[in-house]
C-alpha cells in the first residue's frame, strides 16, 4: 500500500499485546500501542518484550485528562514517559499540554535524543483557523512530528483542519484529521495532503469514526483499481 496505516492497540493484556505485534505488522506499517490500557507496572514488560519491534511503535501514554486510560499521578506517568523514551519507540506521544507544563521533560526527552509525536485533541469541536494556526506554530517548537486531531460537526469543520496541510511550510511531519462521521474521510484524505500514516483499529473503533485496518484496505485496494 502506497498509503502507510498505523494500528492502534488498546489492550489490557500485556502478553496478548506482545504475541500479537508480530502478526499485525505484517499487513501495517506501524503499530500504537496505548499503554495507558495497561497497569503501570505491567509496561516494563510489555515494552521489554516488545523490544524487537518498537522501531515501528508509536507508544502513548494517554492520561483520562487527555481521553486516555491512565489514572495514576502525572508524576507516576512523567516517570513512565521517561522509560519509554529508554526504549527508543519509533515516536513517543507526548501531549502539548504535557510538554508545556513540564520542562523538565522536554529537556529529558531532548538529552535522550526521543523522536517525539507532539499531539493535541479537541473532543468537543473544531477551533477556528486562527487557533489551529496558531497551535500548529507553537507544536512545532517542540518537535518536527506533530498531530492535530479535532471534533468534526459539520463538513466545514473537517475541510479547516485539513486545511492545515495547505500552510505546513516547514515541511513538518503533520498528521491533522478529525474525529466523528463528519470527520471520517478526513483519516483517507489526510494521507494524500502529506500525512505520513492514517491510524486505524483492529476491529471496533478506538476513537469515533476510525476505520478498521480491514476497511481501510479494502478502501485503497479500490482506489489502486482506479489509477490503473
Amino acid at each position: 500500500m502506497t498509503t502507510k496505516v498505523c494500528v492502534t492497540i488498546a489492550e489490557s493484556n500485556p502478553r496478548k499485546i506482545v504475541k500479537d505485534l508480530k502478526k499485525i505488522l505484517v499487513d501495517s506499517d506501524y503499530v500504537e500501542l496505548r499503554l495507558d490500557f495497561l497497569k503501570p507496572n505491567q509496561i516494563p514488560f510489555c515494552l521489554t518484550h516488545s523490544r524487537k519491534y518498537l522501531k515501528r511503535c508509536i507508544c502513548t501514554l494517554r492520561p483520562t485528562s487527555e481521553g486516555g486510560k491512565f489514572q495514576g499521578t502525572e508524576k507516576e506517568r512523567i516517570s513512565i514517559l521517561k522509560l519509554i523514551s529508554e526504549f527508543e519507540p519509533y515516536l513517543l506521544d507526548v501531549e502539548y499540554h504535557t510538554l508545556k507544563k513540564n520542562p523538565e521533560l522536554q529537556k529529558y526527552l531532548k538529552n535522550t535524543r526521543t523522536n517525539i509525536l507532539v499531539s493535541w485533541h479537541d473532543f468537543v469541536k473544531t477551533p477556528n483557523e486562527r487557533i489551529l494556526r496558531f497551535t500548529l506554530q507553537k507544536m512545532s517548537k517542540f518537535s518536527n512530528n506533530i498531530k492535530i486531531v479535532t471534533t468534526a460537526k459539520t463538513i466545514s469543520d473537517t475541510i479547516r483542519v485539513l486545511a492545515l496541510y495547505k500552510i505546513n511550510t516547514k515541511k513538518i511531519n503533520l498528521i491533522s484529521f478529525a474525529m466523528g462521521d463528519y470527520g471520517r474521510m478526513s483519516r483517507i484524505l489526510c494521507t494524500k495532503l502529506g500525512s505520513p500514516y492514517t491510524y486505524v483499529s483492529l476491529g471496533k473503533p478506538i476513537a469515533p469514526g476510525q476505520f478498521s485496518l480491514k476497511e481501510m484496505k479494502s478502501i485503497l485496494s479500490l482506489e489502486d483499481k482506479n489509477q490503473k
